[in-house]
């Protein structure tokens, strides 16, 4: 199963050679539509490439760099820095969902115990610690990475705002897509994701799927501590309603794209554990503004919170080693 789930080498290289260029052009967080991403041919691990790359404003033609191979790693943010994530097992979801919600022996069986709404903290492992997956909750369904929900080829989901459609660029692409991370599940059931469903007509699932069950949204991660060791991480998933305070997965900045009536719009930028909590309790009129046609938002929340955590049964197994997660 982990072979279905853990991106390859080539895909992540390319992937994340997008993702530093896409910071370094200062484009922040966002890539609109007019300034689409095409990833030509795949990107040869150990080879030595030259080529013109772009480095705070600079631009060096014809550098030569050299693409490190590729391991099992994603970004990450600590103390609003960027860090990375080295995957060293496949997960697991404890316990099975089937005891939360004993009728949905199906979605047990396809998302594999995997539950987002309710937890056992008992169940997890005696030396797990939290970590925070920050899902880009304002771009609607688009987060789950299906192009027929709205996201872009890549899996990232897509923003609509004031006529304009805007590609949010994350750490992990949903599961399934070429830009989802390694040892991450495939797909995850919830109860939320039912009551979405059936807002939107939906009585019997989607794409053959069981009701409620869908592939992992886009997300990015923020812990509260740093380790080489590896050791299990329980999922704690916070769904970010505004657009203003999603972080730019390469340089962990915030821009601001909607008006806000605060008196910094990207100030609880989601790098951090303090902002995560800080947004939790905050409310901002940019998420009213940002969320009218987003039936996440008018199924779950329907106010001006920022954000809003949700337990789960989910563990990752990983260590975060000193080094920067994004080839230069």
């Amino acid at each position: 199963m982990k072979s279905r789930r853990a991106i390859s080498n080539t895909v992540f290289a390319a992937v994340t050679i997008i993702l530093v260029m896409v910071a370094a052009l200062g484009f922040g967080l966002y890539l609109t539509m007019p300034r689409t991403v095409t990833v030509t041919k795949p990107v040869i691990m150990n080879q030595t490439v030259t080529k013109t790359i772009y480095l705070n404003r600079t631009i060096y033609v014809n550098r030569t760099i050299t693409i490190p191979e590729a391991k099992a790693i994603s970004g990450a943010f600590l103390n609003s820095q960027v860090i990375t994530f080295n995957y060293t097992a496949q997960f697991m979801c404890t316990p099975n969902l089937i005891q939360f919600f004993p009728n949905q022996t199906q979605a047990n069986q396809v998302a594999m115990g995997c539950e987002v709404g309710a937890v056992n903290s008992s169940a997890f492992p005696a030396n797990a610690a939290p970590v925070y997956v920050v899902v880009p909750a304002f771009a609607g369904i688009s987060i789950f990475g299906v192009q027929q929900l709205g996201a872009n080829p890549l899996g990232f989901p897509v923003f609509h705002y004031n006529g304009q459609n805007y590609t949010v660029v994350t750490q992990c692409g949903a599961a399934g897509t070429p830009t989802a991370c390694p040892d991450h599940m495939t797909y995850i059931y919830s109860p939320a994701f039912t009551a979405v469903e059936q807002s939107l007509g939906i009585k019997n699932g989607v794409f053959g799927l069981p009701e409620g069950v869908l592939p992992t949204p886009a997300h990015e991660h923020v812990v509260t501590f740093s380790t080489n060791t590896s050791i299990p991480w329980y999922v704690v998933v916070v769904l970010d309603f505004n657009p203003n305070i999603f972080p730019n997965p390469v340089t962990g900045q915030c821009q601001a794209i909607v008006p806000s009536n605060q008196s910094s719009p990207t100030g609880l930028c989601l790098n951090s554990y303090s902002n995560v909590q800080k947004a939790l309790h905050t409310y901002d009129s940019a998420v009213m503004t940002a969320n009218q046609a987003n039936p996440i938002w008018s199924t779950l929340l329907k106010s001006s919170l920022d954000a809003v955590e949700v337990p789960s049964n989910m563990v990752l197994y990983f260590s975060d080693p000193s080094t920067y997660p994004y080839p230069l």
